[in-house]
C-alpha cells in the first residue's frame, strides 16, 4: 500500500517581504558608501567643535597676551596650537573662524539653491519665451568668471558676513537652475501632473505641490555640493584680503596671516588649511553619496 505524499502549498506571504519605503532603500544605499559616511561623521563633529568649542575655551578669539606679543608663540599646554604674532590663542580663533566659514558657506549654498530652484522651475514649467529668456540669462551668468566678479563686488562693498552670503549665493546658482529645469521638463508631462491639472490645480500648485517634491533628490545633491563651493569661495576671498576682515577670524584670513610666518611657525598655517581641505572633501564625498543614494543607476 503506497502512502500518498501530501505537499502543503507555500503561501506567498511566507516568501514575499513587504516592499521597503524609498527612504529606507536610499538610507541603505547611502550607508554602503564608506567615504560618504565618513564625510558626514566628520562634518557633524566639525559642526559640534566650532559651535561648542569657543564657549568651552578659556580665551576669547581677540584676547591678547601682551607678554608674548610680537611673534608667534610655540605650542604649549596652555595654547595647544600656539599663539599668533598678536598673542591670541590659535585654537580658539580656529574654532571661531570655522563657525564663520561654515555659516557663510552653508547660508550661501542655501541662497544659491533657492535662486536656482526658482529660476529652473519657472524655466522648465512655462517653457517658451520664459525658458528662452531665463536660460540665456543663466548662460550669461555662467560665462562670467566667478572669483574675479566676487573680488570686484567685495572690493566695492564692505565685506560683512551677510554681504558675502548674498554675493556668493547669487553667483553660484546656475548649475542648480539647469538641473531643476531638466527635472521640470521631464516631470511636467507625467500622468500625475496631468491628473492634477484636470482637477483644476493652478500653475503654482502644480509647480510647488506636485512637481517640486519629486525633484527634491537632485536638488538636495546640488545644494550639498554648493556648500563646498561656497566655503572655498569664502576662504579664497578672506585669504586674498577681500573677505571677512581681522580681528574677526575665518579660516581664510587666518591662513593669510600665517603665511608670513610659514618658515618660523608652520603650526599656525597647517590647521586652517587642513580644515578647509578636509571640510570641502567631506562635503563633496557626502554629495556623491547622496547622489548615488537618491538617484540609483541600477
Amino acid at each position: 500500500m503506497h502512502e500518498a505524499s501530501i505537499t502543503q502549498p507555500i503561501t506567498s506571504n511566507a516568501l514575499v517581504r513587504p516592499p521597503q519605503s524609498y527612504g529606507r532603500r536610499a538610507l541603505k544605499r547611502f550607508l554602503k558608501r564608506r567615504l560618504a559616511v565618513i564625510g558626514l561623521v566628520f562634518l557633524v563633529l566639525m559642526a559640534a567643535v566650532v559651535l561648542l568649542g569657543p564657549m568651552l575655551s578659556h580665551y576669547a578669539f581677540d584676547e591678547q597676551d601682551f607678554e608674548i606679543i610680537g611673534e608667534p608663540g610655540a605650542i604649549t599646554g596652555a595654547h595647544w596650537l600656539g599663539t599668533d604674532e598678536l598673542g591670541r590663542d590659535a585654537l580658539t580663533r580656529l574654532m571661531y573662524g570655522g563657525r564663520i566659514s561654515l555659516c557663510v558657506g552653508l547660508a550661501g549654498a542655501v541662497l544659491s539653491t533657492i535662486v536656482g530652484t526658482l529660476v529652473g522651475a519657472a524655466s522648465g514649467f512655462y517653457r517658451g519665451w520664459t525658458d528662452t529668456i531665463l536660460m540665456r540669462f543663466t548662460d550669461v551668468m555662467m560665462s562670467i568668471p566667478t572669483l574675479p566678479m566676487i573680488l570686484l563686488l567685495s572690493g566695492m562693498f564692505r565685506p560683512e558676513p551677510w554681504l558675502l552670503v548674498v554675493i556668493v549665493g547669487v553667483l553660484i546658482w546656475m548649475g542648480t537652475a539647469r538641473l531643476v529645469r531638466s527635472q521640470f521638463l521631464s516631470l511636467r508631462e507625467r500622468e500625475f501632473v496631468e491628473a492634477a491639472r484636470a482637477l483644476g490645480a493652478g500653475n503654482l500648485r502644480l509647480m510647488f505641490r506636485h512637481i517640486l517634491p519629486n525633484a527634491v533628490g537632485p536638488i538636495t545633491v546640488a545644494a550639498t555640493l554648493a556648500v563646498g563651493s561656497a566655503i572655498m569661495l569664502e576662504s579664497a576671498l578672506s585669504f586674498l584680503g577681500f573677505g571677512i576682515q581681522p580681528p574677526v577670524p575665518t579660516w581664510g584670513n587666518m591662513l593669510n596671516s600665517a603665511s608670513s610666518w610659514i618658515t618660523v611657525a608652520p603650526w599656525l598655517a597647517f590647521p586652517p588649511g587642513l580644515c578647509i581641505l578636509v571640510t570641502v572633501l567631506s562635503v563633496n564625498f557626502l554629495g556623491d553619496g547622496l547622489r548615488d543614494a537618491l538617484e540609483p543607476r541600477d
